[in-house]
């Protein structure tokens, strides 16, 4: 179960953009309906823009580490990082490029937030925000799980081949993923 849901997360990038706008229309459903929670309306329009200033540096740096990422990525050349790269060539570089894109997409909409804010906040950029804000982070965690899954691929060709056994890899995997792309 666990594997069918991770190999579904790791194709379909789009599922961040779903998700992200499911958790905001939530909060905003809650409160239109409640007439509480509304956290960011709480602090003046000084306070918001410079939360999405200071957010936009965030998401920046870590869009900078992205980059540096996939250097390290580029860079290893051991046997079974060399395999992977060549079976899952194509689905690795639509994931490395979305990731990068995704930063810089992120960055835009939050400088567009900070832009559009204004002291009664009549256009709602708070939830801009906040879409912005669950989005990255979904892609930060796809950042660490795919930046994690190749290290592991990387850093077994670091051990002695006499230490340790050969990493199996599951075929039902590309098996699983060709039949979801038909």
């Amino acid at each position: 179960m666990r594997t069918s849901i991770e190999d579904r997360w790791a194709a379909y990038l789009w599922i961040d953009y779903l998700l992200a706008a499911l958790a905001v229309g939530v909060h905003i459903f809650v409160i239109r309906s409640t007439g509480s929670s509304d956290w960011l309306s709480w602090i003046d329009s000084g306070q918001r823009t410079d939360l999405y200033a200071t957010a936009a540096g965030v998401v920046s740096a870590i869009g900078g580490l992205s980059a540096i990422a996939v250097s390290l990525y580029t860079a290893a050349n051991g046997e079974r990082l060399r395999a992977v790269r060549a079976q899952h060539h194509e689905e690795l570089r639509r994931s490395w490029r979305s990731l990068i894109q995704s930063t810089a997409l992120c960055c835009l909409l939050l400088l567009i937030s900070l832009a559009l804010d204004r002291e009664t906040d009549p256009l709602s950029c708070r939830f801009l925000f906040e879409y912005t804000m669950v989005f990255a982070s979904l892609r930060f965690m796809r950042l660490v799980w795919l930046f994690d899954r190749m290290m592991q691929v990387s850093d077994a060709d670091l051990v002695r081949e006499e230490q340790t056994t050969t990493p199996v890899r599951d075929p039902a995997w590309l098996r699983r993923r060709e039949r979801t792309r038909r």
